[in-house]
């Protein structure tokens, strides 16, 4: 593979041994050959993806619905049919690295979103427990918990959360 611009670093009889691999070496890329992905081995990728996410290049020798679901599902980026021809690897790599820093952005993404919402709940939450506490209007509320965040050098999710655990 060094011909496609590409260093091997390692080759690895199984998932377990392709996870510690991935964690010696620091490898960019993972590039597999399977014949016939089986369950076991798309299950150890899924825990490869989820452990040391990385883009993974699967070429296979099947193209089965299912296998190509459970493989773009453990994070397989690229599912390639009918061998490894070496004109064919760099492209694909190409795109399976694309592909995979745009599902990566899509999660942080999603995190961020979940994130917010998870404080905007909890900062409803305390504004609710200050206006019962102290007979405040919600304006009134917001501004004593923003006061709290930043007379403490806090987020307001994070003086809302103190509020909570006071009570």
């Amino acid at each position: 593979m060094t011909a496609t611009g590409c260093t091997v670093i390692a080759i690895a009889a199984g998932t377990e041994e392709l996870t510690r691999h991935v964690r010696d070496t620091g490898a960019e890329v993972i590039v597999c050959g399977l014949d016939d992905p089986s369950r076991d081995e798309l299950e150890g990728m899924r825990a490869l993806h989820r452990d040391e996410p990385r883009p993974v290049v699967l070429f296979a020798g099947k193209a089965e619905p299912e296998q190509i679901e459970a493989a773009l599902a453990a994070g397989v980026a690229a599912y390639v049919v009918e061998g490894m021809a070496p004109d064919r690897v760099r492209p694909v790599i190409e795109v399976a690295i694309r592909r995979f820093r745009a599902h990566q952005a899509l999660r942080e993404e999603l995190a961020k979103a979940r994130q917010g919402l998870e404080d905007r709940s909890l900062v409803d939450k305390a504004k609710a427990l200050l206006m019962q506490r102290h007979r405040l209007t919600e304006p009134e509320a917001y501004r004593r918990l923003r006061r709290m965040a930043m007379d403490r050098g806090l987020r307001i999710a994070a003086a809302a959360a103190t509020v909570m655990s006071e009570k």
